[in-house]
C-alpha cells in the first residue's frame, strides 16, 4: 500500500491506495467521485478524461500512486467554471449531448480546446476531440458547440 497525498478539486486528500490502482478507479471507489466514467480502461476512449495538473489526461491509465503532489480536477470541480459554463450552455444548444457517457471527458477535452487554441478552425477542432469516442452524436454538434464558445470568446461576448 502507497501512502497518496493529492489535491482533488481543491481539497487536500491523503489515502492509501494499492500499487496498482488506477486514479479513475481511486477518485470513483475511494472518492465517490463518479462523473469520472470509464469506458474502455484502456486510454482510447477518452470518458475518463479529466485535469491532472491542468492538463487533459485519461484516468484509466494513470497510477494513483504516480499522482502523488498533484492537482487533479474532475467534473464535479467545474461548476463555477466560466469556461465550463459557456460548454455546458453549448452543448445543449448544438444537441452535442445524447446519452451523456462521453460528456464529462468530451467537456473536459472541450475545455483544454478552448483555453489552448483560441484561434482552431472546426477541422482542428476535429481533430482535439478525436480522442474522445461518442457513439450518439456524430460528432457534428460537438465541433459546433466548441465553435460557438471559441467564436463568443473572440467576440469578447460574456459567459
Amino acid at each position: 500500500m502507497n501512502t497518496l497525498d493529492i489535491k482533488v478539486n481543491g481539497k487536500p486528500i491523503c489515502a492509501t491506495v494499492e500499487p496498482r490502482t488506477h486514479l479513475a478507479d481511486f477518485l470513483r471507489e475511494q472518492l465517490n467521485l463518479t462523473g469520472t466514467n470509464l469506458g474502455c480502461e484502456q486510454g482510447v476512449c477518452g470518458a475518463c478524461t479529466l485535469s491532472l495538473d491542468g492538463v487533459p489526461m485519461r484516468s484509466c491509465t494513470v497510477l494513483a500512486a504516480s499522482c502523488a503532489g498533484a492537482e487533479v480536477r474532475t467534473i464535479e470541480d467545474f461548476d463555477r467554471d466560466p469556461v465550463m459554463a459557456q460548454l455546458r450552455e453549448a452543448f445543449s444548444a448544438e444537441h452535442a449531448l445524447q446519452c451523456g457517457y462521453c460528456t464529462p471527458g468530451m467537456l473536459a477535452t472541450a475545455r483544454d480546446i478552448v483555453l489552448r487554441l483560441p484561434d482552431a478552425d472546426d477541422a482542428r477542432i476535429r481533430h482535439e476531440l478525436s480522442g474522445n469516442l461518442c457513439r450518439c452524436t456524430g460528432y457534428v454538434g460537438l465541433v459546433r458547440a466548441v465553435r460557438r464558445v471559441l467564436d463568443a470568446r473572440r467576440a469578447g461576448l460574456p459567459a
